[in-house]
């Protein structure tokens, strides 16, 4: 399913991620495309930075986990990532306000790192850990899971593939959210079984599970902090 809007409106001007779009484009056209396999060595992460096995050429590991959320592999990687954070990543922001959705952004992709490094260094190969790793879809997906708990009756105006034709559709937020996640994980264990065959396909899924469960965490924070409180029991002054 391809998304194309939802119905919930925002109440101010999405600040946050349009730059965030701004900037993931700016790094694809001017840095990305005049050599790509130069920028995605240098600035993308490599997971055997973490455990020594590799010194690859660029900066630190830690400055690769911020450059790596905004590289991208080809024109379909980031039109797809950024086409999830225009439709969602609006919406969360206005709930989250500008600065701590920026903090939230990051702390996902963090958290999307963190789960596909673990998994690549601890199940695959050698080989696997020197693939560098790029893409703000672990960020993204943090979005998406603090937008299925926080929207689950939105409408998500999408288009399905039915055979060979593509047919627009509304499909509740929930649905669409859970088909996402369920892929993810459905093709996350096809990397565990052949890390390097063609079920991993070059997606880091983990990566998305790993944001999409942190995005879930904190819309569970939100919904719970936003809960009415009973109110108290009244009471006579004496």
């Amino acid at each position: 399913m391809i998304p194309v809007r939802d119905n919930i409106p925002t109440k101010r001007f999405p600040v946050v991620t349009v730059a965030l779009i701004a900037i993931n484009a700016a790094v694809w056209l001017l840095y990305e495309l005049p050599d790509l396999n130069k920028a995605v060595v240098e600035s993308g992460w490599i997971p055997c930075e973490v455990n020594g096995v590799c010194d690859p050429p660029g900066p630190s590991w830690p400055v690769d986990a911020v450059t790596s959320m905004f590289m991208h592999g080809s024109w379909i990687h980031i039109i797809g990532n950024m086409l999830f954070l225009w439709i969602f990543g609006n919406n969360i922001e206005d709930r989250l306000g500008r600065l701590w959705f920026v903090v939230f952004y990051f702390a996902a992709g963090f958290a999307a790192t963190a789960l596909q490094t673990f998994i690549t260094l601890r199940f695959g190969t050698v080989e696997d850990s020197f693939v560098p790793n790029v893409g703000a879809s672990g960020a993204i997906a943090g979005v998406l899971g603090a937008y299925f708990l926080l929207y689950p009756h939105a409408r998500v105006l999408s288009f399905v593939i039915l055979v060979v034709v593509l047919v627009p559709i509304e499909v509740p937020a929930m649905v669409f959210l859970g088909i996402w996640f369920l892929f993810q994980l459905w093709q996350g264990g096809f990397d565990l079984l052949a890390p390097t065959g063609s079920g991993a396909g070059g997606v880091a899924f983990f990566a998305h599970i790993g944001g999409f469960l942190l995005g879930v965490i904190v819309g569970l924070v939100l919904r719970g902090r936003d809960r009415p409180r009973a109110p108290a029991w009244p009471r006579s002054e004496l």
